[in-house]
């Protein structure tokens, strides 16, 4: 199913294409739906087009060989996964995984024609590059919180920024931060005591954002 023209241009990354190169994309582009839960691509899977989230969004993740997870970032409305466009530019397979983590509507564009635009459309390029220097960034201040800083400040962290109400099990946090559940369940019970959480089934209430706060910045 071809993409309407009008909707291509509400998108920033084809706000600079010609009339024609337009009608290129909404001839060969379509649009997909994807339900929460699915898997869109694996480690090892080849590319073949470049997914603009319209809505939704994705959790791209690295998985270890005894099935621990780590959360490398997310993608959401007007973003593109730099895991795609780096297998895409170099012609390589995917590193790592992606999932929906609600139900996701996007626009493919073919990687021939994503090439073709990289090549001559030089505002289309301009807006791909920003979006991965953009998540470099991300994935440096990443690498930076796993390198130096400790497990139980990225989990203070991790509440402080997602409060008041985080809706996650210990392993859906454990998955986000590259641990295991009992870790979690510890560091968690130990922040109940201090007063700064209280627990629930699949919820966790934030009763003292700025201690986890101080606690995060190493503070406390």
């Amino acid at each position: 199913m071809s993409v309407e023209l009008d909707l291509l241009r509400s998108c920033e990354l084809f706000s600079t294409l010609t009339a024609e190169e337009l009608a290129r994309v909404s001839d060969q582009a379509e649009m997909l739906s994807f339900p929460a839960d699915q898997v869109l691509f694996d480690y090892g899977n080849a590319c073949g087009m470049l997914p603009l989230v319209l809505d939704g969004s994705i959790r791209v993740f690295k998985r270890s060989e005894s099935g621990r997870e780590i959360s490398l970032y997310r993608v959401t409305r007007d973003q593109m996964c730099i895991v795609t466009l780096g297998c895409l530019l170099a012609r390589d397979r995917y590193p790592a995984t992606g999932v929906t983590e609600e139900p996701v509507t996007a626009i493919s564009v073919p990687d021939g024609l994503f090439q073709q635009l990289i090549v001559s459309q030089q505002g289309f390029r301009g807006y791909v590059f920003h979006q991965f220097a953009e998540r470099i960034t991300d994935l440096m201040q990443l690498v930076d919180q796993v390198a130096f800083q400790k497990l139980d400040q990225r989990l203070a962290q991790l509440l402080h920024r997602r409060g008041p109400l985080v809706r996650e099990s210990h392993q859906q946090l454990a998955d986000e931060l590259g641990s295991v559940r009992e870790i979690i369940s510890r560091i968690l019970k130990q922040f109940e005591e201090r007063g700064w959480i209280a627990l629930a089934r699949k919820r966790i209430e934030v009763v003292d954002p700025a201690a986890l706060q101080a606690h995060a910045a190493g503070a406390q």
